[in-house]
């Protein structure tokens, strides 16, 4: 998956990892994807800087769209596999339509940090998809019920950690495999208790498990991570929210209705402050044009998405799916790693010819956009309009 300087691996739970691909199958309709790929990623979660500089950024007066909040109801993103378990409320930030938010005055100068002016020929790549022969890219995850059993871990980070114990075992995935390098992420989701548990350099044992950062979340609340603490990942925030998953792509195309959550991705180089909903920084410097973590971007409404590939492609309409939720819902800037790398799900595999499509996507046709109008208290991500602050 070419060489990347910041990403997690991810290790399941209770579940063996065939388990999770067949309950993700499932609710793909009974579509079997092709093999996955593995993100390689070195680690790049540092938690020597802790100085979370908040950075701010100047809303435009201008916005991207209409001033008015439009369109149904949001609702809330469900856990694939664990369907009463949703992806955080429907009014996380996560999960918020930023397509009428306003430009972002920094904006430029961080497209120009990541390689995304205006002349560059730069695209956007997946950081999942098939490995012929290895472990599939991406980040598996697994779904767990409350009879697995609880371990305590070790952490390297300790005092950004939260203790657990977590239901982590020898058959939880490992983002890479079993033997990988790298981040070495694990996320498990209990279906029980629609708890998020997620390790940074995950490492089972009998004889007592690591990790080099750990975080639980519950999936029914809008609370952050405590002011300058990591999670698995360089931002502070949870991983699994920001994963592209093929079930849900699949199920988009199947019912036209979209997928309506932000996708994580990585810069070479990060500001050493974050602004939220990210909690943490691994940054490299101060200067206003390197972007922070938390940094959110999204697909210009100019951008024409029909006209992208022809529908009777192979995978066409599902490359179309996933621009729209672009467009809606963008990217958030949660670790270190190779310019504009965007990350999805291990399992249910990708097709290789949906992945090949995906690596079209022109960096350039991307904006920041100004998000902190939206936030109601620093420790929430808890997410609300407000008259000159629309939501899509």
């Amino acid at each position: 998956m070419g060489s990347v300087t910041g990403q997690f691996m991810t290790h399941g739970a209770r579940v063996t990892a065939g388990a999770m691909i067949a309950a993700g199958i499932a609710a793909c309709g009974g579509v079997a994807g092709g093999s996955p790929q593995p993100a390689g990623a070195a680690p790049s979660n540092s938690a020597g800087s802790l100085t979370a500089r908040t950075a701010t950024a100047t809303p435009s007066a201008a916005p991207h769209a209409s001033a008015k909040r439009r369109g149904a109801p949001a609702r809330a993103t469900t856990v694939p596999g664990a369907p009463n378990c949703p992806m955080f409320p429907a009014n996380n930030v996560w999960n918020t339509n930023i397509s009428e938010l306003p430009v972002d005055t920094h904006g430029a100068a961080w497209m120009k940090s990541m390689g995304a002016s205006p002349s560059s020929t730069l695209d956007l790549h997946p950081d999942f998809g098939p490995d012929p022969g290895g472990y599939p890219y991406g980040i598996p995850f697994a779904v767990v019920t409350s009879a697995r059993r609880l371990v305590h871990i070790r952490f390297q980070y300790a005092s950004e950690s939260d203790a657990g114990p977590y239901p982590f075992g020898p058959a939880t995935p490992i983002e890479g495999g079993e033997n990988a390098g790298g981040d070495r992420h694990a996320i498990m989701v209990s279906a029980d208790t629609c708890t998020l548990y997620e390790l940074y350099d995950a490492r089972y044992s009998a004889r007592g498990s690591s990790a080099g950062s750990g975080a639980i979340w519950n999936l029914r609340s809008n609370a952050l991570r405590p002011a300058g603490w990591t999670s698995a990942d360089a931002a502070g925030l949870p991983i699994l929210p920001g994963l592209l998953n093929f079930a849900q792509v699949h199920a988009a195309v199947r019912t036209g209705k979209p997928i309506t959550h932000a996708i994580r991705f990585t810069a070479e180089v990060t500001r050493s402050s974050y602004l939220w909903p990210a909690r943490h920084d691994a940054g490299s410097g101060l200067s206003p044009n390197l972007p922070p973590m938390g940094a959110r971007f999204r697909l210009k409404a100019n951008f024409r998405v029909p006209r992208f590939c022809r529908n009777s492609q192979p995978y066409c309409r599902y490359a179309k799916v996933v621009l729209r939720e672009m467009k809606d819902y963008g990217l958030i800037l949660a670790d270190n790693g190779s310019n504009w790398y965007f990350q999805g799900s291990a399992f249910p595999q990708w097709p290789d010819a949906l992945v090949s499509l995906l690596k079209g996507i022109p960096a350039r046709d991307f904006e920041a956009v100004d998000e902190s109008c939206l936030m109601v208290r620093p420790s929430s991500g808890l997410a609300r309009a407000k008259p000159g602050c629309a939501v899509g």
